[in-house]
């Protein structure tokens, strides 16, 4: 009897803590629902994704900032000077043809959580020495470049205003410095907030410049065929002109780095819809402001009978001049805005972005895992060693710095078909998700692409073997 009446308890007590675990998980239940309600009247989904997509926009705007420099100032403006609007379709197949490879980098860190030096590093060290060939053969010669050309920008629209006549070179030290202190005081939320309203002023004041332009034809131009591409001068500045249009492939791991520091600074990592969307916008951005710049090129100055500067600072000053001289004195100040954001936005990005790739590469190289404050230390110290570097380069070898830039080009234009497929070899590999890897239609059109730039690369080579046993 003792023991059916212990029976009888438990069994009672496990019926009374079944039906309280009941009660609670239904109280949690209905608490969760109720909640979730409440969060869907505040918040839809669609508020959501529009928040998410907020967070993520910015690497694509900083990449941007960084191709509208001297290949859109310079390159399509001259390209339309001289050339009207017959390079139109080279400048959209430059862009088209290298869009794979910068949309890789994104594409790969959103899929993964990593930089695209991590995917260099799990094909082999020679990818990573790859990189570090190209990074440290063009970073301090295409800084020194950019930074003497905004500085020529800075002389002609802020020098009236001083009581004192700056050379080109203090005015240089005065935009690096001022590039300086943006980086290693904000790091990046100031270089991203910054980027935004910079590209802001540049897209208005650009577009504001061709509607003056269109409005007000020039009458200093003389009725005019274009000239022949067969010669080799016109066709060493068209394989120049695709280069560098509208950026070098290797930013995409600039792209990759970016990202991940916006997550840090937002706290929310971007989707793969996110990532290409911020891609896609930054990249067509780029690609029209090309394309204003090309026209304003080709209403401003195709037909005139001026010599034009051969160097990029020169040129830049003497379009801004003929602009002010053709179409009236006060918009010049429309396009010198134009101009000088083009190009600070440029060296301000450029600055940034080496060094983030130097204290990547040089840590994953080394087999390193920094912390945060290593990270910020070594990236600072690259950003002081790039600076100073250009601008030692600007001092002592300014006369030989069209040779130089000579170089870096050379360079990044030989190693554009390594990158490439290096860049197309990573998001194909076994370490990138099946669902995020290109499609077979985006496979086909990246092989290519791949094959257009080693006949473009080996073309640049062949012309410049030629043009100096032309020249001798």
């Amino acid at each position: 009897m003792e023991l059916d009446k212990q029976v009888d308890l438990l069994q009672v007590s496990m019926e009374s803590g079944v039906r309280h675990a009941r009660r609670g998980l239904e109280r949690i239940l209905r608490n969760r629902f109720d909640s979730s309600e409440c969060l869907a009247m505040q918040v839809t989904p669609s508020d959501a994704m529009r928040r998410g997509l907020l967070k993520a926009i910015g690497p694509g705007i900083l990449l941007a900032g960084a191709a509208i420099g001297v290949s859109h100032l310079v390159q399509a403006t001259r390209a339309g000077a001289d050339f009207r609007f017959g390079m139109l379709g080279l400048l959209i197949l430059a862009c088209a043809t290298k869009y794979p490879f910068l949309e890789f980098g994104p594409r790969y860190a959103a899929a993964t959580g990593e930089t695209l030096i991590d995917g260099y590093r799990r094909l082999g060290q020679w990818a990573l020495w790859m990189c570090l060939i190209v990074t440290v053969g063009t970073m301090f010669i295409i800084m020194a470049a950019l930074t003497i050309v905004t500085a020529a920008l800075a002389g002609l629209l802020f020098g009236p205003v001083l009581p004192v006549a700056l050379t080109p070179l203090v005015w240089s030290g005065v935009i690096v410095l001022a590039c300086v202190l943006l980086l290693i005081l904000g790091r990046y939320a100031l270089l991203d907030s910054t980027m935004k309203l910079v590209m802001a002023v540049l897209l208005v004041s650009t577009i504001a410049a061709v509607v003056v332009a269109v409005a007000s034809p020039s009458e200093y131009v003389v009725e005019t065929s274009p000239p022949s591409w067969w010669t080799l001068s016109a066709f060493g500045f068209i394989l120049a002109f695709m280069g560098w249009m509208p950026i070098p492939i290797d930013s995409a791991i600039w792209h990759s780095i970016w990202m991940q520091e916006r997550a840090r600074q937002t706290g929310h990592t971007a989707t793969m819809r996110q990532a290409r969307f911020d891609f896609n916008f930054g990249y067509i951005l780029a690609a029209s402001v090309a394309v204003l710049f090309l026209t304003l090129g080709a209403l401003v100055m195709f037909g005139r009978e001026d010599a034009f500067a051969a160097g990029g600072a020169g040129f830049a000053r003497q379009f801004i001049e003929l602009y002010g001289s053709t179409l009236g004195s006060w918009s010049m100040p429309i396009i010198a805005v134009a101009a000088f954001t083009t190009m600070f936005s440029t060296t301000l990005v450029v600055l940034d972005a080496f060094p983030r790739v130097m204290q990547r590469l040089t840590a994953t190289m080394r087999g390193d895992e920094p912390t945060r404050k290593q990270a910020g230390r070594t990236y600072a110290g690259w950003v002081a060693t790039q600076a100073l570097i250009a601008l030692i380069i600007l001092a002592f070898l300014g006369g030989q710095l069209t040779d130089l830039v000579d170089l870096a080009t050379t360079l990044s234009f030989l190693t554009a078909p390594v990158l490439a497929y290096i860049n197309f070899r990573v998001v194909t590999s076994a370490y990138m998700p099946i669902a995020a890897q290109p499609g077979k239609a985006l496979r086909v059109f990246s092989i290519s692409s791949i094959v257009f730039l080693a006949l473009f690369s080996i073309t640049y080579l062949l012309v410049g073997v030629i043009g100096v046993g032309r020249a001798g």
